[in-house]
């Protein structure tokens, strides 16, 4: 029996929406990077980009256990003597509720060559409007 290994002609991006309220940060990150990366599909090939193009919508009330509103810390550095910031994940949320989710899949994701196109396949929204309706995207149910 031989492997399958796909090639590029045979890809096909599918469009599914997952809603970002229904389960905690962790859980709902895990879905979008399988899906980004198209794990879930019997036709998987590592070297290929496979995956479909997810739609997030509800962002602005994503569910986060204990307390991580405080305790999370998100950390960017300058390159600067004294240009390291830390901000808590309540004070992301405050700013741009969009970027929880979107650290949260790309810290999940293989960093390798394929991760910065996976991701510009990820678009997230803070409520529950999208513009991606005539896509037809599928719901996936978080569990």
């Amino acid at each position: 029996m031989k492997t399958y290994s796909m090639k590029a002609t045979e890809v096909d991006h599918k469009w599914v929406i997952i809603d970002a309220s229904s389960a905690p940060l962790g859980r709902v990150a895990t879905v979008i990077a399988t899906h980004l990366m198209g794990k879930y599909k019997p036709t998987y090939t590592p070297s290929m980009d496979d995956g479909d193009n997810v739609v997030v919508i509800n962002a602005d009330s994503v569910v986060v256990t204990g307390n991580k509103e405080l305790a999370k810390t998100y950390y960017s550095y300058s390159g600067f003597p004294s240009g390291l910031k830390e901000r808590s994940l309540g004070d992301v949320r405050r700013e741009n509720p969009t970027r929880i989710i979107e650290k949260a899949v790309a810290g999940m994701m293989p960093h390798n060559k394929l991760h910065a196109e996976r991701m510009k396949r990820l678009r997230v929204f803070a409520g529950t409007e999208h513009t991606h309706a005539p896509q037809k995207p599928v719901k996936v149910e978080v569990k």
